[in-house]
């Protein structure tokens, strides 16, 4: 049960009061606040109370967090002992935060379609995130980056035929390594996430494949 400040610090003399304010690092912020409280409800106020106050308040908080911290640890290394000795069964956390394509969907994807299909679920996250900016700096990169690519792999061909068309492959994995060590930590984070569905996205992708393939071979369309 949290301690009654008001009513301890109304039985204290002025001068036990003013021992708190003038020592009080060496107190509860709780108690300091409640000893500038009596002071001025007794008509002797604190010159300084006002920027003592939000001093306190500003601490307090910081106090409370790490309390809270500190709780939590403890509530999960007891739980974690009493799984051990059988008394209680493993707790299985919810999955929190909005629903987000994860890193292997996106790695997955870029690899059975294209980076240009792992880039657009990234920036999906960042735009569910209502991450504007880094979602149009994904896109920039993926316009950019498939342009290059294409010149790259256009010129390569022209200049010394298939001899370095392996490098197809090498791009796309280049991008997927920056989609999951530049970006996500980046833009994303270690934040908490439901893993969204990725069965729609699937479905679009391969039809979207398909009609490149058909285009492809009906009107000559280049696949580099």
């Amino acid at each position: 049960m949290a301690e009654d400040y008001a009513a301890k610090m109304s039985r204290k003399t002025d001068a036990e009061l003013r021992d708190y304010v003038t020592n009080r690092y060496q107190y509860r912020e709780e108690a300091v606040l409640a000893a500038l409280a009596e002071l001025a409800q007794r008509g002797t106020p604190e010159p300084t109370a006002a920027g003592l106050i939000a001093e306190l308040e500003v601490s307090k908080q910081e106090t409370d967090r790490r309390e809270l911290a500190v709780r939590e640890q403890e509530a999960e290394k007891e739980q974690a002992r009493r799984v051990a000795r059988g008394e209680a069964e493993p707790e299985v956390a919810p999955q929190t935060g909005p629903a987000l394509y994860s890193p292997g969907t996106i790695t997955v994807f870029s690899v059975l379609f294209s980076m240009v299909a792992g880039g657009i679920l990234l920036a999906l996250n960042l735009r569910a995130l209502r991450r504007t900016g880094p979602a149009l700096l994904v896109v920039a990169f993926l316009l950019l980056y498939t342009v290059g690519t294409h010149y790259a792999l256009t010129w390569l061909q022209h200049a010394y035929g298939t001899q370095y068309i392996w490098l197809g492959p090498v791009f796309n994995i280049v991008a997927i390594v920056l989609y999951n060590v530049v970006f996500w930590p980046r833009f994303i984070g270690s934040q908490p996430y439901r893993s969204r569905p990725w069965g729609g996205a699937l479905l679009i992708c391969g039809l979207l494949t398909m009609a490149y393939l058909i285009l492809a071979s009906r009107f000559g369309v280049p696949t580099v």
